[in-house]
């Protein structure tokens, strides 16, 4: 279930494209200004985002380059403007893609889903940076406050995992079945006993304290 913020001021807009997104399956977040969408973009594990540009308090551009100070998260803008200069403009700080006002639900659909396959797919060789962790992902190697990590290629799918997505709790189960492909078992230990291990490797690095436990549900990264 892709959650999407959508951060538009024109209330019926805002409203009725929420709920088409809202009918195809997607969480959609609500958010009526530019400072509003940033305090929800900063608090919730965003998938997408569709941002106005003409925004009360922070203007469209203003939230997107803030956003691109630390996420690649896909932005689409929505606007009335139809200049080329201005889609120009938009493309170069950041966004993803632009979608002129008035538009239809479907097309933006098709372009949501575009993007949401591009995150998807992240390029080989990427490098995942976290804090003071950076994670290359094709030599499947971690370094931490400079210092490299040796781990198993289990706990470093657990690494990037987290590091993907900073601001998401995952159960156990959600780690276990995105590492190793298959179902989890109840009451199985091998998540905790990995995540013990990965502290323990990290600690000369002093960023063993980056993986929290979320008592009762799994864990998360700390901010």
């Amino acid at each position: 279930m892709p959650h999407i913020l959508m951060v538009e001021d024109d209330t019926d807009i805002n409203h009725f494209t929420a709920e088409y997104l809202r009918r195809q399956g997607c969480r959609c977040t609500q958010a009526f200004s530019g400072t509003e969408g940033r305090m929800l973009w900063r608090d919730n594990d965003i998938d997408l985002l569709l941002v106005d540009l003409m925004l009360p308090g922070l203007s469209g551009s203003e939230l997107i380059r803030e956003i691109r100070k630390t996420s690649r998260v896909p932005v689409i803008v929505l606007s009335a403007k139809t200049e080329l200069s201005d889609k120009v403009e938009l493309l170069g700080l950041g966004a993803d893609d632009y979608l002129t006002k008035p538009f239809q639900l479907e097309e933006l659909w098709a372009r949501i889903l575009v993007q949401l396959r591009h995150a998807s797919a992240a390029p080989a060789g990427e490098l995942l940076r976290y804090r003071d962790w950076v994670l290359d992902t094709e030599a499947m190697t971690l370094t931490a406050a400079g210092q490299p990590v040796a781990l198993t290629a289990h706990e470093f799918k657990i690494v990037e995992l987290l590091a993907g997505r900073p601001k998401r709790v995952f159960t156990k189960q959600q780690i276990y079945e995105a590492v190793w492909q298959e179902t989890c078992a109840v009451e199985d230990k091998t998540i905790t006993v990995h995540i013990s291990n990965i502290r323990a490797k990290l600690r000369p690095s002093g960023t063993d304290g980056y993986i929290q436990t979320v008592w009762g549900i799994g864990f998360k990264l700390a901010r």
